[in-house]
């Protein structure tokens, strides 16, 4: 059986692969902590100079496993391992994104963690959050309206409407829309970029651009505070019942 999550160094690139195709890469709790833990590993590694996020064919991340998610409903497990969001906040390497088919929920969140996207004609970018009862995570009412505007952000985030890949590319999600054969290697072409380039300077200049970590990190926090809130709504209950219903 192989590994839901692949991890594999090409030269001065990490590539992070989420490999659950038969559920369309829905993320488990081992799936993010293996994803932690290559990510701060990356962060250490000084021959590593840049790292790939990339999904299986058709799916690059169909967001958290609802399951989990219930569990956390029910006084279970936490749905979104917060480590998971701290790695993406705190990463000091640039971070690339191959992003294929479905991206959902976390799978839209964490590009906005990302330094380039390279996305398929057919990505698909959505964020069901009020649909399920609950509300944005992974600081992303803080960097959506950043790189999307107030009005862009709250009809992807709030109102759950999704983006087509050019639409994605125009809001400032993506920065290349390709072929879906061709992903993959467009994302890790410009990596090697990105990882021929002096380190020093890429790491000052991404912090300048992206500017103080610990607003992000303060904003994941309120927002985790707010999810576990609405996890035991009924309102989030209801709703993940009636999907659980519908999967059945």
């Amino acid at each position: 059986m192989s590994e839901p999550v692949v991890v594999t160094d090409d030269g001065g690139v990490r590539i992070i692969r989420m490999n659950r195709p038969e559920k369309k890469n829905a993320l488990t709790q081992p799936m993010y902590a293996a994803m932690t833990a290559a990510l701060q590993e990356a962060g250490t590694n000084a021959a590593l100079r840049c790292v790939v996020l990339a999904g299986a064919p058709g799916a690059f991340c169909a967001g958290s496993d609802i399951a989990d998610f219930l569990k956390a409903a029910e006084g279970g497990l936490e749905p979104i391992t917060i480590d998971f969001l701290y790695a993406l906040a705190r990463n000091q390497k640039p971070l690339v994104a191959a992003v294929g088919g479905l991206a959902v929920g976390i799978g839209t969140t964490m590009l906005l963690h990302c330094d380039h996207v390279v996305a398929a004609t057919d990505a698909v970018f959505s964020t069901p959050f009020t649909r399920l009862g609950l509300i944005p995570e992974a600081a992303s009412s803080l960097l959506a309206p950043m790189r999307m505007g107030h009005a862009r952000a709250f009809a992807m985030l709030v109102m759950g409407r999704p983006l087509n890949a050019e639409e994605a590319k125009t809001a400032g999600i993506v920065n290349t829309v390709v072929d879906a054969a061709a992903v993959d290697d467009v994302a890790l072409t410009a990596a090697r970029e990105i990882a021929a380039l002096p380190p020093g300077a890429v790491a000052l200049g991404r912090q300048l651009l992206r500017g103080p970590v610990d607003a992000i990190v303060r904003q994941v926090d309120t927002e985790a505070s707010h999810f576990k809130e609405r996890l035991r709504s009924d309102e989030a209950r209801a709703a993940f019942t009636a999907f659980l219903a519908r999967k059945t």
